[in-house]
């Protein structure tokens, strides 16, 4: 899927996240999902665990739909950081650009480093 230009803020840092549009024009609007923390109506698989998981729940009836959404880049965080704002629920999955096993690459402190200049 593709948001229409002018249903979603591009001047917003967070408006632009693809999590963001999702969230605001299909779980809430089409779906009733208000809340991505509490609403018992969805679940989140964690990049690492790939497209298969995705498909195995869906194809088991586990979950009725399932979306992939790309990753938020370090220009995203950086800009979303440099407003005072904060990282929207489930967004934070980064992806590992390295050549060692793939692990859930989250910081177990949950911070993260900007380097000043």
């Amino acid at each position: 899927m593709t948001a229409k230009p002018g249903t979603y803020n591009d001047n917003d840092p967070i408006g632009v996240l693809d999590v963001t549009i999702l969230s605001n024009l299909v779980l809430d609007k089409v779906l009733g999902i208000k809340d991505l923390r509490t609403d018992k109506r969805i679940d989140f698989v964690g990049g690492i665990r790939g497209l298969g998981e995705l498909k195995r729940r869906v194809d088991n009836g586990e979950m009725k739909v399932a979306f992939a959404l790309y990753p938020v880049s370090m220009k995203q965080i950086i800009d979303i950081a440099d407003t005072g704002n904060i990282m929207p629920p489930k967004t934070t999955w980064l992806p590992r650009q390295t050549r060692q096993p793939q692990h859930e690459p989250k910081l177990r402190s949950g911070l993260v480093i900007h380097e000043l200049c």
